[in-house]
């Protein structure tokens, strides 16, 4: 059994044959399927795929750096009262954080939600899934401040490097998103991991539809591709993939209380 910890299947990329992406998955070995958000418009389908497959699917809720409206204040705003709601089905708040690899106009705006969605996961005791392209030490400042009253988060595909990964898991109760690139033939992830990253401090994750593991790169990506990122994570602890799927299932369990 696996936890696939962040995959975007309500996507359009996925209406043309999303029960059989959901059978294929269950197939494979899915416990849960967990759902990051990514703008106020796609909720609603993201909600219908988890009322679809309620106990398969979960929801999460927050706004992607990349997405953020002119007005982004007054959708944080709908969105917090989303959040607020008394039968709130959310798990956690992501996927949220800082994007400046295309465009660094917005820095300050990102900044500006990122900072305010945190606080959401401080006020909820919620954790938190964080994207970062380019922006490790934005990251890192952001979190400091609020490091102790976190409880816990994912920081998505990391693709850092050694003193990276150190620094982010000084994070109490955060985990390292592993998915498709550790696979990929000029990765350096594996020698990372190898290094400084203990087994007991990663997640796996497709990103689907993006990211597809080897030998599906290039092509969608899809939570029943689980299984190939653990196979290359057993080459790196020297345990079974069944085992990788096992214990960071188990730490998904725990992170988000499933």
């Amino acid at each position: 059994m696996f936890i696939d910890t962040h995959t975007h299947i309500y996507t359009p990329e996925f209406d043309d044959d999303r029960h059989e992406v959901v059978e294929r998955a269950v197939q494979a070995g899915a416990q849960y399927l967990l759902l990051p958000a990514i703008d106020e418009a796609s909720l609603p389908q993201m909600e219908a795929v988890c009322a679809q497959w309620p106990t398969l699917c979960r929801p999460m809720i927050g706004l992607h750096p990349t997405e953020l409206p002119d007005d982004y204040m007054a959708t944080l705003r709908r969105l917090h009262e989303k959040l607020d709601a008394p039968d709130a089905p959310f798990i956690a708040v992501g996927e949220v954080g800082v994007d400046l690899y295309w465009d660094t106009s917005r820095r300050d705006d990102q900044l500006r939600a990122f900072d305010i969605q945190v606080q959401w996961v401080v006020e909820h005791r919620l954790p938190l899934v964080i994207h970062a392209r380019n922006a490790h030490r934005e990251i890192v400042d952001t979190l400091t401040p609020y490091r102790d009253a976190l409880c816990g988060g994912i920081f998505h595909c990391f693709g850092g490097d050694a003193a990276e990964a150190e620094e982010l898991l000084s994070f109490e109760g955060f985990y390292l998103g592993i998915g498709g690139v550790v696979t990929f033939k000029k990765s350096t992830l594996h020698a990372v991991l190898e290094q400084v990253v203990p087994l007991a401090r990663i997640v796996l994750e497709t990103d689907a539809p993006y990211l597809a593991p080897m030998p599906h790169r290039g092509k969608r990506n899809e939570p029943s591709y689980i299984p190939l990122v653990a196979a290359r994570l057993a080459d790196v602890y020297g345990l079974s993939a069944e085992e990788i799927m096992a214990q960071t299932a188990t730490q998904a369990r725990t992170l988000f209380g499933l």
